[in-house]
């Protein structure tokens, strides 16, 4: 068993908040949330903890804590394998009505000007790339991509 989706977004998201939210991380805020992911990470993990007097004190700071959140962790994933399976028409259906829902949203002026901005600003390895690849040659990515840029940046 793996409890991987915890570890590999929310681990993400307690020990970089700036990814999120509009804020300063400092060191002492940093260290402070790497002990936090630890012990979430230990709280997750399906393998015994063995503590000794060598152990990081990170970890030997909420050890005794790590068995009574293993359980919530462990309850947790039981209570969703006890629920209903959703078919793909159902899913389906959810994700159209969401994204209608919420279609005024999205600006996708916006969207495209920060893909333009991740392009431009890697656009060597970018087209590096994609002229190693054999079917973006094939398709001539490489050279699309250079014209595109060629043309916002007249834009700009």
């Amino acid at each position: 068993m793996s409890y991987s989706l915890p570890l590999r977004f929310w681990v993400n998201v307690i020990k970089n908040p700036q990814f999120v939210f509009d804020i300063h991380k400092g060191s002492i805020t940093d260290a402070c949330l790497s002990v936090v992911a630890q012990t979430f990470m230990d709280s997750c993990s399906t393998s015994e903890h063995r503590l000794g007097k060598d152990s990081p004190s990170n970890k030997l700071l909420y050890a005794k804590d790590i068995p009574s959140y293993k359980s919530w962790v462990e309850r947790y994933y039981a209570d969703i394998a006890k629920l209903p399976a959703i078919s793909d028409q159902d899913m389906n259906a959810y994700l159209a009505e969401q994204s209608r829902l919420h279609y005024v949203d999205f600006n996708m002026l916006s969207a495209l000007n920060e893909i333009y901005s991740y392009v431009s600003k890697y656009s060597e390895e970018i087209i590096g790339a994609l002229e190693q690849d054999e079917q973006a040659r094939r398709q001539r990515l490489a050279y699309k991509v250079e014209q595109l840029i060629g043309a916002m940046s007249m834009e700009s």
